[in-house]
């Protein structure tokens, strides 16, 4: 059995500062900017029998907007829906409730996504953002 915790002083950060330096979305990350991150943020831990195997974060004012990020399961637990779990853990939380828009960005796992009610934006045109120019490289070199 799969245990979701959002306590933050529960979260295993050696491990996901290794998770995380190896994605696609932060790759080479330094660990402190991994915590940084987590303590401006909802975390959430996915434990099985007390090890830690999966990892989410929402960036919120948990009240009009909300950005999924960091959905990371470990490679052992993978295909088994705990990613979803994790995410629809934050779509239902009390806190979440009648939030205005749930935001993230995925490269390979838009099925995951779709099945919890997220699509790409409505108005594509209206999006902007401002790029980090390391960032802005990493993208553009990547299809």
């Amino acid at each position: 059995m799969i245990e979701l915790s959002d306590a933050i002083d529960r979260i295993d950060f050696g491990r996901v500062h290794g998770w995380l330096a190896s994605s696609y979305w932060s790759p080479g990350i330094a660990r402190d900017l991994v915590e940084r991150a987590a303590r401006g943020s909802h975390v959430l831990g996915a434990y099985r029998d007390g090890a830690q195997v999966g990892y989410a974060r929402a960036i919120t004012d948990r009240t009009t907007f909300a950005w999924i990020a960091d959905v990371w399961v470990d490679e052992g637990g993978r295909g088994q829906g705990l990613g979803r779990r994790m995410v629809r853990w934050f779509l239902d939380h009390p806190d979440y409730a009648g939030i205005r828009r749930v935001a993230l960005v995925t490269l390979d796992a838009h099925g995951v996504y779709e099945a919890l009610g997220f699509h790409p934006p409505i108005r594509p045109q209206n999006y902007m953002e401002r790029l980090d120019p390391d960032a802005a490289a990493r993208l553009r070199a990547t299809p």
